[in-house]
């Protein structure tokens, strides 16, 4: 019973707070979906029903309950757009008791070094010394905390988000945000997930500051001058499920497949109506000895414009690779870390180390005081 209230409680919010979205921007801070960890983007992000490490405080909070140390850390750079946009994230979690875990997460996406041409003429005159530099920079940090319930395998848990963007000095906004998610993970390999990102809708406040001469350069080029203003987030839903198999005594595979539901109008996605979009993703991992994987994934299904002009459905896949030590884990991936079909690929690498091994987390799990606590 408490598991369909608080799902009925999510599912029920977002589809409410969905009718807005005639009026609320597509695409509104984007860059929180972008994604982290190489294993995630090998597996073309389908992992909210069995991520089970730090980066959990990122794709579904939850799933930090499954931590099987006291302290782990994480970090990933990646860029794209052939370097123009770099992209960084860090992650630390940590366990709060026997029954929960929480994590603060860190994202920066930016575009460095872009030309000021605004100050440029000085006197009636081009001084093109005056040319400055700024960056364009959007910046996430994520509180989590993940807590055991009382039915076997299954755990609960949110995000509290800041948001903070900025355009030099010309433009920058605060935005405050809340995640919410559950994660079921059964004694039989299989998983389930379901994630409310922005779960109450989350709110940038922009603020523009553009000096008198700059506005007379801007109002000359027949642009139109930028107004304080709110930018609406809507929520976004996301399904998954997973199973894992062991293939003999060393091998095994997990395969995983997720389905984003965004509420702010009609996107370019495989199933599409003006009130819900529905994006589909999959992916598998290979293991060996639960230290060396291959991973491969497909993903951001949508249709494209031949040469002809003619409508095609364009699949993106992505792969890669991980190396998992005793208290170290490696994970490279070659993915397209826009999702969009004009891009190139990018090499992304990641990495997570672990602090004070606990090697009974199997264990803990199964304690006594657990196996004696009421089942639903």
């Amino acid at each position: 019973m408490i598991m369909k209230k608080i799902i009925l409680t999510m599912v029920c919010t977002c589809l409410a707070l969905s009718g807005f979205s005639q009026s609320t921007p597509k695409y509104s801070n984007e860059f929180l979906f972008v994604g982290v960890g190489g294993k995630a983007f090998g597996m073309s992000q389908a992992v909210v029903a069995g991520v089970d490490d730090v980066t959990a405080g990122y794709w579904n909070p939850a799933g930090l309950v499954h931590l099987d140390n006291k302290i782990e850390v994480s970090y990933m750079h990646s860029n794209y757009f052939a370097g123009i946009a770099n992209y960084d994230y860090g992650g630390l979690a940590f366990s709060a008791g026997d029954n929960s875990v929480m994590a603060v997460s860190f994202v920066r996406m930016g575009v460095d070094g872009i030309p000021n041409t605004l100050d440029v003429r000085k006197n009636g005159q081009f001084d093109y010394d005056l040319i400055t530099e700024f960056s364009a920079v959007d910046y996430s940090f994520l509180f989590s905390y993940a807590q055991k319930l009382l039915k076997k395998g299954l755990s609960v848990g949110g995000n509290a988000k800041i948001i903070r963007r900025k355009a030099g000095q010309f433009a920058s906004a605060w935005g405050f945000g809340v995640d919410a998610a559950l994660q079921w993970k059964r004694d039989n390999g299989w998983n389930f997930a379901l994630v409310a990102r922005d779960v109450t809708s989350t709110f940038n406040a922009w603020n523009f500051t553009f000096t008198d001469a700059q506005k007379d350069v801007l109002t000359q080029q027949n642009q139109e001058l930028p107004k304080n203003s709110l930018e609406i987030t809507l929520p976004r839903l996301i399904l998954g499920a997973s199973k894992k198999w062991n293939l003999g005594e060393k091998y095994s595979l997990l395969s995983e497949i997720n389905a984003d539901l965004t509420t702010d109008g009609k996107r370019n996605t495989l199933l599409r109506t003006n009130a819900v979009s529905i994006d589909p993703h999959m992916g598998i991992q290979l293991g060996y000895s639960d230290a060396v994987f291959l991973r491969g994934g497909i993903g951001n299904i949508q249709k494209v414009s031949d040469i002809d002009d003619k409508e095609l459905w364009s699949v993106q896949p992505n792969v890669g690779v991980g190396i998992e030590l005793d208290k170290f884990a490696l994970d490279y991936a070659m993915a397209n870390v826009a999702s969009t079909a004009a891009t190139n690929y990018s090499h992304v690498f990641s990495i997570r180390f672990k602090i004070n091994s606990n090697e009974n987390k199997d264990q803990r799990s199964n304690s006594p005081s657990n196996e004696q606590q009421p089942q639903e």
